[in-house]
């Protein structure tokens, strides 16, 4: 396993070649915003790669990014440098605390707000650089169903759909799978259930999710999508105090409940991630 402290030092090819959904991606993804899906992002790169893979996070919101708040990073040089040619992917890499690589997008980014051909073209060569040096690459993803979200979970093999228990973010998970299986296709997809008040609400939460698309939605006919529950993130005040003061709480606090979920969930993502490459 390559070494997690070493960022790539070749100069990255920025192929132009279409991809195909790769087990080595994995896109984090939401219905809503609010829900904790950078959080999420953030703290399971952290914990993969504790585990000894060597993770990249790429901020996919690529018009409200805020990767670089929750982590406590300045770049001086972002994925918008990098779209306009201004600076090579490599020096746009940041190491986070908690030893991984990031890829930050600047925010407000209007020009990245839809999927334009460009913006599609540039998506494309950024990740045919990356993959190569990494064994894990999360995208975080914006919230919601827009075309460029879409987009970039087009490019993961595995898509993890961070949720509450909150009605409007069980509703709007809803809405993004359904989305995703009648678009892409997707047979499989994974849930995690953050901000849970007690052990086992987030698989009771998958189970309903599971029942409503068994009776609306087919993956192809005769064929029904998979929910696959990766666990439940207790509700923790860790949590918050790990936010405010912009840590890791798998740094600040690894012994929280929160923290220690995360790190669960890391070892059953890395399972169904890793395999896919033997």
């Amino acid at each position: 396993m390559s070494d997690v402290s070493t960022p790539p030092t070749e100069e990255m090819a920025l192929s132009p070649a279409p991809l195909k959904p790769l087990g080595k991606v994995l896109a984090v993804t939401s219905g809503k915003g609010g829900v904790g899906k950078t959080f999420v992002s953030a703290n399971l790169a952290a914990a993969l790669a504790k585990r000894g893979q060597k993770v990249l996070v790429l901020d996919a919101d690529l018009g409200l990014a805020n990767l670089d708040v929750v982590l406590n990073l300045y770049p001086k040089i972002t994925l918008h440098d990098v779209f306009t040619g201004k600076a090579k992917l490599e020096e746009a890499i940041v190491r986070a605390p908690g030893g991984f690589s990031v890829l930050l997008a600047g925010s407000g980014m209007v020009e990245y707000s839809r999927l334009t051909p460009n913006v599609r073209e540039d998506f494309l060569r950024i990740m045919s650089g990356l993959l190569p040096h990494y064994d894990i690459v999360l995208l975080d993803t914006g919230a919601g169903i827009s075309d460029v979200v879409l987009f970039a979970v087009s490019l993961a093999s595995e898509v993890l759909v961070v949720a509450t228990p909150e009605p409007t973010s069980l509703t709007d998970a809803y809405a993004t799978i359904k989305v995703l299986v009648g678009e892409q296709k997707r047979k499989i997809i994974r849930t995690v259930i953050n901000q849970t008040a007690r052990m086992g609400d987030g698989r009771a939460i998958t189970t309903q999710l599971q029942q409503v698309l068994d009776r609306f939605v087919v993956a192809k006919p005769g064929e029904n999508v998979r929910l696959v529950h990766m666990g439940d993130i207790p509700a923790d005040p860790s949590v918050r105090q790990a936010v405010m003061r912009r840590q890791l709480l798998l740094q600040s606090m690894p012994g929280c409940p929160a923290a220690l979920a995360i790190s669960q969930l890391a070892a059953k993502l890395e399972d169904s991630l890793i395999s896919r490459n033997k």
